[in-house]
């Protein structure tokens, strides 16, 4: 059953020394982070960091989207897009789900960090979670400040709560369809150095 009431205390941006402590806990997790002031900033750095000549891969992201992310990297031209070479979409849905389980970089988002340095997210399908875990030989995560919680416990209240509702509302709004939530992954350490990177963007956006 959907939640439909969003719990807005979720949308308020973390502050400095929570981002800050956050930040430092991802990095001893085996986590490259940078922080950023801006969705632009994180735009330029991202697209600095995906290689021209390496298959990339864009997991479904409202951050992405509204950073300019997603249309930088799948509609530029400039770079490997798994999207953007993949033609027309099938009919089967374990077709798309398997789209990109395997490539060279997958770019995406999370819906909270911990200030312990563990990364949470929730999905229907859970597509996005083959490459986030081990199918990418990178992963980077692009993350608003407001999804910094204190602990897991409210990480996984967040998603049920704020994160879930809103894209119950957005797919309402686009396509008349509902959500659920069907699958959770919890990222608590990055076994490859350099595997993982995150991008912290002091403001809110995304949910």
């Amino acid at each position: 059953m959907v939640i439909v009431t969003v719990d807005e205390s979720f949308a308020a941006p973390a502050g400095a020394v929570q981002l800050d402590q956050a930040a430092k806990a991802l990095r001893d997790n085996g986590y490259t982070v940078h922080v950023v002031e801006t969705p632009e900033e994180a735009r330029k750095l991202v697209t600095d960091l995906v290689p021209r000549d390496q298959s990339v891969f864009t997991a479904s992201s409202e951050t992405l989207r509204l950073s300019g992310i997603t249309a930088e990297l799948d509609e530029s031209g400039n770079f490997r897009s798994v999207r953007a070479n993949a033609g027309e979409p099938s009919d089967d849905v374990y077709d798309q789900i398997r789209l990109g389980a395997l490539p060279d970089v997958v770019v995406g988002s999370v819906h909270a960090v911990t200030e312990e340095g563990h990364l949470v997210v929730g999905s229907a399908s859970g597509s996005q979670f083959a490459p986030y875990a081990s199918g990418a030989r990178r992963a980077i995560w692009v993350v608003g400040a407001q999804k910094v919680v204190p602990d897991l416990e409210t990480g996984l209240r967040r998603i049920r709560t704020h994160s879930l509702p809103r894209e119950h509302q957005r797919l309402q709004q686009s396509y008349g369809q509902s959500s659920f939530l069907g699958r959770v992954l919890i990222l608590e350490r990055e076994a490859f150095p350099d595997r993982g990177t995150v991008v912290l963007i002091r403001e809110a956006i995304g949910f």
